[in-house]
């Protein structure tokens, strides 16, 4: 038996706005290719809502429940406030859309994805394709620079430096004003198991304590706490916690003392 493919009628930005479910604010810049997308896939709808002077690029997409402050910049190709659907972290998400906050004079570069339930701090930079997953955080004036990818639940502080092509796993806790290098991986799972529900242990992220420095190409392990004010060198594997205002170096990651 054959099902006859349906396309959906085109819902008009002024239609959103006669709907009350598309707020654009006064002097606003928004690009005409703009794809609002105001019910998820379960069929919900949620208003979006773009403050004062806000500028949205080419191709962007937005999704209902996303708020955008005032003097936001949205650039080329983004897309923002995406549903989660599919198996991930060991759970099914059904396509259910969430509230997305975007702060005051934020700057989302172009390609960046922004899923739903993703909250960001006035004057946060986002850089270009960078991957925000559901339910991250990310406080203000911090910079998250270009290829990133920061999985579901993470939170990252106020103040905070990530440089390109870093992987923060799910659920960690970067503190306020920490500094991530270049190419840093984290991982959660220190039993490399998948999709075994009967013999999987709970995940266990690391953590970065306020005002740690992380060196370029370093790799910290499940469970690690980099505590306050500590330094660990590029290219380390950071097997053990690292306490305060330490440094560390090496593979595997030792403490450094003076000779």
């Amino acid at each position: 038996m054959t099902h006859p493919t349906t396309l959906a009628e085109p819902i008009t930005a002024a239609q959103l706005v006669q709907a009350g479910l598309l707020r654009i604010g006064p002097g606003c810049r928004v690009h005409p290719t703009t794809v609002f997308l105001a019910a998820d896939l379960q069929g919900v709808h949620r208003p979006i809502v773009l403050g004062e002077q806000v500028t949205v690029g080419a191709n962007a997409v937005l999704h209902g429940g996303l708020t955008i402050g005032d003097h936001a910049y949205v650039g080329h190709q983004t897309i923002l406030g995406e549903p989660e659907y599919g198996y991930a972290v060991r759970e099914y998400y059904s396509g259910a859309g969430g509230t997305t906050i975007l702060g005051t004079a934020v700057i989302i570069r172009a390609g960046a994805i922004i899923y739903a339930g993703v909250t960001i701090g006035d004057d946060t930079t986002i850089g270009h394709h960078t991957l925000l997953r559901t339910g991250v955080s990310v406080g203000a004036r911090s910079q998250l620079a270009a290829n990133l990818t920061v999985e579901r639940g993470t939170r990252i502080g106020s103040g905070v430096r990530c440089s390109p092509g870093s992987h923060l796993t799910a659920d960690t806790v970067v503190g306020d004003h920490v500094f991530l290098g270049a190419g840093v991986r984290t991982i959660n799972d220190k039993q490399l198991i998948w999709r075994q529900p009967e013999i999987e242990l709970a995940l266990t992220p690391p953590t970065f304590g306020e005002g740690c420095k992380i060196g370029s190409g370093a790799v910290v392990l499940a469970g690690v706490a980099i505590s306050a004010g500590a330094l660990v060198g590029a290219g380390s594997v950071v097997t053990r916690n690292v306490a305060d205002n330490t440094i560390v170096y090496g593979v595997p990651a030792a403490v450094y003392t003076k000779g």
